[in-house]
């Protein structure tokens, strides 16, 4: 019998069998879980980068790139529309993203309603061309890419048919900007102006891409917190005239309350401190990006063992706590986004596409959703190493199978599960999808090697995930292989009922549970 096609039964009892002994069980009790908050019913979202949309070179795979770490190349030139001061090597040229490929959007429907972010640092820089001729051969100076009106009509039409709303922020380049060197609205304008042409709308932006990285962002030299401060008060009386709706999200800082310096080696960055303390209380949303490290393209040296371990996921939790602190600090009671996340900075290293990768994504979506953020937003959709989908085949990888199944489990309404952090078992609890007095949990076992044990009162329905090896880009649902139909297609998940009482984990798992029956008073509208 081909292994991935074994009963759950049997993968749980193999598993346990490595133990030396049962592990004493969790005991757990649903129906008295307590509500903790709640959060956006796009809660589960990502990024589309704009260097996709336009074209351009974004970061180049490990499976092209193998040779580009030993054979570094000159810098690129000033002009290049890539990453300020990187080798070239780590890049290569896409065209732009066929968001109209069938396949593309019905996988993209499936994580459906979502949030789409169609920015990234390559958006700091890109003129919006407003009118309808084929794109300029050349940006104009002061710009390093170009962005046509049929490629953002292609957004804004991939996002209405996918179920989605659009999350952007604006170019900021020297190009933008007038004779005394402040930004000038009038690229943002022509941008906002032909969005509601075509039916769209931008539910949320942010003035810039990463702003405590100024001068790899694109942004004119020299720029500082009093230059950023300025410049997004001008934002903020352009976004409250042109588009009162759409939120105004800040700062969309970087590379702060953790380093992402590889080596002990020190970045000069803005400091968000310094930013905030400049604009005053100007954004309806505190918003921030992290990544708990920089992929080895950028020097870093994340491994399959480091992934598992409670220091490794944690770094979520270190970097939301600093920004929450600067977020009472400034602007008290604003909820907060984390507009851009995935494994490891710089396109992420290849275990950003395999199995071992859906322990940090999902623990980051239980932890933040308790701490009170409201969205998450996962880089990329299809592209690079740490694309839900592999860009060439739109084949999913884990971590979108782990996007859908939250999706398909979790409510908004978030839960205190009651179960303390365990070493190698990690429980949160939301309401259920959908259930009246119902409660899903999501637990993760990340031993590899041993099984555990949970105590439930009441019946659930299972859906657990496994892989055959931490490094595989496949995972199995309750022991089936999952894959999507040549379509895009992807099933409905059916869980396996099990009874009250003992509910065993296999090692290296993800389980979700939903227990129908909870009477969850906090879970019944």
């Amino acid at each position: 019998m081909n292994r991935s096609t074994l009963p759950l039964a049997l993968l749980i009892a193999g598993g346990l069998a490595l133990a030396a002994q049962e592990p004493a069980p969790i005991s757990l009790s649903p129906a008295n879980m307590t509500k903790l908050g709640t959060v956006d019913a796009r809660y589960v979202s990502y990024n589309v980068e704009m260097v996709e949309v336009t074209g351009g070179r974004f970061w180049k795979p490990y499976k092209s790139a193998a040779d580009s770490q030993a054979s570094p190349k000159p810098p690129a030139p000033a002009d290049a529309n890539q990453q300020v001061g990187l080798n070239p090597a780590l890049f290569q040229y896409r065209p732009p993203i066929n968001l109209a490929n069938p396949r593309l959007r019905k996988l993209a429907q499936a994580l459906g309603p979502s949030y789409v972010r169609v920015s990234g640092s390559w958006a700091n820089s890109t003129f919006f061309q407003d009118d309808d001729q084929a794109a300029l051969a050349e940006p104009p100076k002061g710009f390093r890419g170009v962005l046509t009106r049929a490629e953002w009509k292609g957004v804004v039409d991939f996002v209405r048919a996918t179920g989605g709303e659009i999350v952007t922020s604006v170019a900021i380049s020297p190009g933008t900007r007038d004779a005394g060197g402040a930004w000038s609205p009038a690229q943002a304008k022509a941008f906002f102006d032909f969005t509601r042409t075509v039916g769209g709308n931008i539910a949320a932006t942010e003035f810039m891409n990463e702003p405590t990285f100024p001068g790899p962002g694109g942004a004119p030299p020299g720029y500082d917190a009093r230059a950023f401060a300025r410049d997004a008060k001008i934002f903020a009386a352009f976004l409250r005239k042109e588009s009162p709706p759409t939120l105004y999200l800040g700062p969309g800082s970087v590379g702060e309350g953790l380093s992402l310096a590889p080596g002990g080696m020190k970045i000069k960055l803005l400091e968000s401190d310094d930013l905030l303390k400049s604009t005053g209380p100007i954004f309806d949303a505190f918003s921030y990006h992290f990544y708990g490290s920089v992929s080895r393209r950028c020097m870093g040296n994340t491994s399959v063992d480091m992934a598992l371990t409670g220091e490794w996921l944690d770094r979520t939790d270190t970097v939301e706590a600093f920004y929450a602190g600067l977020r009472d600090k400034y602007i008290p009671g604003k909820p907060m986004w984390l507009t851009e996340t995935a494994e490891a900075a710089c396109g992420g290293d290849p275990i950003a596409g395999q199995f071992v990768d859906t322990f940090r994504y999902l623990n980051q979506l239980g932890a933040l959703a308790r701490k009170g953020v409201k969205v998450v937003m996962h880089n990329t959709l299809a592209s690079s190493d740490y694309g839900l989908l592999d860009e060439d085949t739109l084949e999913p990888r884990p971590d979108y199978w782990a996007a859908l199944l939250w999706k398909s489990t979790m409510g908004d309404v978030v839960l205190d599960a009651e179960a303390g952090k365990d070493a190698k078992v990690r429980i949160y609890a939301h309401c259920a999808k959908g259930g009246h007095g119902a409660v899903a949990l999501v637990a993760l076992n990340t031993d590899p090697q041993h099984g555990q044990v949970l105590t439930l009162p009441q019946p659930a329905e299972r859906l657990t995930i496994t892989a055959l090896e931490l490094t595989s880009t496949k995972v199995l649902l309750n022991g089936k292989e999952l894959d999507a139909d040549g379509d895009g297609t992807v099933s409905a998940f059916r869980g396996e009922h099990v009874a009250a009482g003992m509910v065993r984990l296999p090692p290296a798992s993800v389980t979700f549970l939903t227990i129908p029956a909870a009477g969850n008073k906090s879970c019944t509208p």
